[in-house]
């Protein structure tokens, strides 16, 4: 008897470089709405799948699994994976792939486009011309933050916030750097200087933060590590929500005690539209366009179809989740 064609299901549409290499080698549904599946419908959708391809918007948890009882390989189309129970899927050995290192100089270039824009007011700028407000030049007019010779502090010095220093540099900044320990190795080429937290957050004109969501960074930056900021400094974030304190932030930015903040990510996705934070002219909001650029997301979709199709076909995963 002829085994059955694997099934995936594909929890948004993808590029189709990588859809075609999913539907050449299994039988491929794709979920057809623009938002997310609801918990009970991608339950639903997996519950006859060989192999699912998520997104980071989709939770994959024991429920999830156990109402999959045919799913062999789970391929996420992103760089972290907290939203997958690992622990969860190990247990039922599942193989699970990610897209690691692929997203590093497109993150890398918005965390310094944000960078730009809170120091000199893109945004306010370009919202102060369509409301017809623009009447003449003057001296005192959207006055901004000079960013060549400031001081950058990164926290976390992984690929993309040594990717952002290099940045930097080309600017003539002088650049911190606070991580879990020193990285002479790549830090000395950049002339960056390794700093404990508090002394980076003290001495810097921008702080950019890097690092991955984790018990221990949820949050990391809360009302006590931005009263040691200056309060002439911008607080970039492209990296996790959590990783800040969303109260603790709204009200530093209101209060005037930093001066300005650019963020692609939140601690609630979409970001709700009573959020304090959309009334605040101090701070640029993007919608986690990180890695949005149509080189490095056909990448990712590519990097994560290869994995589902290597795990459907009993291979090792080519980038699994270590």
């Amino acid at each position: 008897m002829a085994l059955h064609e694997p099934r995936v299901f594909v929890t948004r549409r993808i590029p189709d470089r990588a859809l075609r290499l999913l539907q050449a080698h299994a039988d491929t549904r794709v979920w057809p709405d623009p938002l997310p599946p609801i918990p009970d419908a991608l339950r639903h959708e997996c519950a006859r799948a060989d192999g699912l391809f998520c997104l980071l918007t989709d939770h994959v948890d024991a429920a999830l699994l156990d109402a999959a009882p045919r799913l062999k390989v789970i391929s996420t189309m992103s760089v972290g994976y907290d939203h997958i129970e690992v622990d969860a899927c190990r247990a039922r050995n599942l193989l699970l792939g990610y897209t690691p290192g692929v997203l590093d100089d497109a993150t890398a270039d918005l965390a310094f486009a944000l960078l730009m824009a809170t120091a000199r007011r893109i945004a306010e700028a370009d919202r102060y011309v369509r409301a017809g407000e623009w009447r003449t030049w003057s001296p005192d007019l959207l006055t901004g933050a000079e960013v060549h010779d400031a001081t950058l502090g990164l926290i976390g010095f992984g690929r993309i916030g040594q990717a952002v220093a290099r940045r930097a540099v080309g600017f003539g900044m002088r650049v911190g750097y606070a991580s879990r320990a020193p990285r002479p190795e790549v830090a000395e080429p950049l002339g960056a200087e390794y700093l404990p937290l508090e002394a980076l957050l003290r001495r810097s004109d921008f702080v950019s933060l890097h690092v991955p969501l984790t018990p221990e960074t949820s949050p990391l930056i809360g009302a006590r590590e931005l009263a040691w900021m200056k309060p002439t400094a911008r607080l970039i974030n492209t990296s996790r929500g959590p990783v800040v304190d969303p109260g603790a932030l709204t009200n530093a930015l209101a209060e005037g005690r930093i001066a300005g903040a650019g963020l692609d990510v939140f601690e609630t996705e979409p970001l709700p539209m009573d959020s304090p934070l959309l009334r605040l002219p101090n701070v640029t909001l993007l919608p986690h366009i990180g890695s949005a650029t149509v080189a490095t997301r056909e990448k990712m979709a590519r990097m994560a179809a290869e994995n589902l199709v290597a795990g459907l076909r009993g291979q090792p995963l080519p980038h699994p989740i270590p």
